[in-house]
């Protein structure tokens, strides 16, 4: 990406990714390159990496396709399970579609449920995922990466070397630093982008199939916005928001909207999307690379996790690095982890941070626009 472009073209050239991907998958697949769906963070990329194969999100964060998973799915089942079933299901996501296997975690009850249905009509592997970040978890966790790598080994016919795995997380943690440096520009106050700009280009560098490139073209964009700031552009201060919770993408997007239309900024995302995603890195110098890879991945801190100290230890330090004002956690319909444990982040967030906090539930339609608009609107005038 050649950035002769104004920040905002920038910015929604990324916005604009994943339908942009749609020829660059089919085009994998046209040169004989495996393409594996994905819908979770926990999932080890670096494995399928060392394949030669590519990685791809699966769609889920939208209403269009939840009416038809509700006929096979119950209706007061979270959007975002319905809405990736549907999806598959109907064929209406092309890279559902091209993906020749799908790899699941056993993260919530309604997951591994719905992959027993996807199974139907599409390969699926399911990870075991422990319910622990305990050294017997590790443990578990380990074994479960030697087991997916066979697994590949034996579907697709190639060999997964140790060295190409070490090769992947170097690719890898490379990317994630580069992100780390897009993410830290919003430590600035006032910040010189939009909270949805930043989530722009976050969400969209996920559907960069080569990992490889990721590093220059954040770097660049990065360089641009530092250089932009640099004009002493005329900006203000804004109260300050962290967004926690469930995955946010799609129909979700309303909530940055209307936070930041009702002048406040967005200035971190500890979910999946955000800083989950990452914050941490690969230990590069782990001479087992199938513990390195479990260590990272097993240290996510999302709700399916019990104890979970990984979240309240990445939200203390947005917090305090990104100088929080406020934090609003995104629950989705009948997503029942992070809906319990959203009591204890409240919690965390008013008690021992001191700072206002307020949880929304939603889901992918756009009924609850005015009655969100309402409630985020009176807590943003608190601040």
């Amino acid at each position: 990406m050649e950035l002769v472009k104004d920040l905002p073209e920038v910015f929604e050239e990324f916005a604009e990714q994943r339908k942009n991907s749609f020829l660059a998958v089919k085009e994998l697949k046209d040169q004989g390159v495996p393409v594996i769906g994905v819908y979770c963070t926990y999932f080890p990329q670096e494995i399928v990496m060392a394949m030669g194969a590519a990685t791809v999100s699966l769609c889920s964060t939208s209403d269009e396709t939840v009416a038809a998973a509700e006929k096979t799915l119950p209706k007061n089942l979270c959007p975002l399970i319905k809405s990736s079933y549907g999806f598959g299901e109907t064929d209406k996501c092309p890279y559902f579609y091209f993906s020749d296997l799908v790899v699941g975690e056993t993260t919530c009850d309604g997951k591994k449920k719905m992959y027993e249905y996807m199974a139907d009509f599409k390969p699926v592997y399911v990870m075991e995922l422990p319910n622990r970040q305990s050294e017997m978890g590790l443990k578990l966790f380990r074994e479960e990466m030697i087991r997916f790598k066979e697994y590949l080994e034996k579907m697709f016919n190639r060999e997964i070397t140790e060295d190409a795995i070490r090769d992947a997380i170097k690719t890898n943690n490379a990317a994630r630093r580069a992100l780390r440096g897009l993410y830290e520009v919003m430590r600035s106050d006032p910040t010189p982008i939009s909270g949805h700009d930043l989530f722009k280009v976050l969400y969209g560098s996920t559907f960069k199939f080569d990992r490889t490139k990721i590093p220059a073209e954040i770097d660049e964009v990065v360089q641009q916005i530092k250089d932009d700031e640099a004009k002493g552009n005329e900006r203000k201060s804004k109260p300050r928001i962290l967004i926690t919770g469930c995955p946010i993408g799609g129909a979700t997007e309303k909530v940055i909207k209307i936070i930041e239309d009702r002048g406040a900024v967005v200035v971190t995302y500890e979910n999946c999307t955000g800083a989950k995603a990452i914050d941490k890195l690969v230990d590069e110098e782990e001479e087992d690379v199938y513990l390195a890879l479990a260590k990272r991945y097993l240290e996510i801190g999302c709700s399916v996790m019990t104890p979970n100290p990984h979240r309240y230890e990445l939200l203390g330090r947005l917090i305090d690095e990104y100088q929080v004002e406020g934090v609003v956690e995104v629950i989705l319909q009948a997503c029942h982890t992070y809906n319990v444990e959203s009591g204890k982040v409240r919690d965390f967030v008013k008690n021992e941070k001191n700072i206002p906090y307020i949880s929304v539930e939603t889901d992918y339609s756009s009924a609850d626009v005015g009655q969100l608009d309402t409630r985020l609107s009176a807590f943003i005038e608190m601040l």
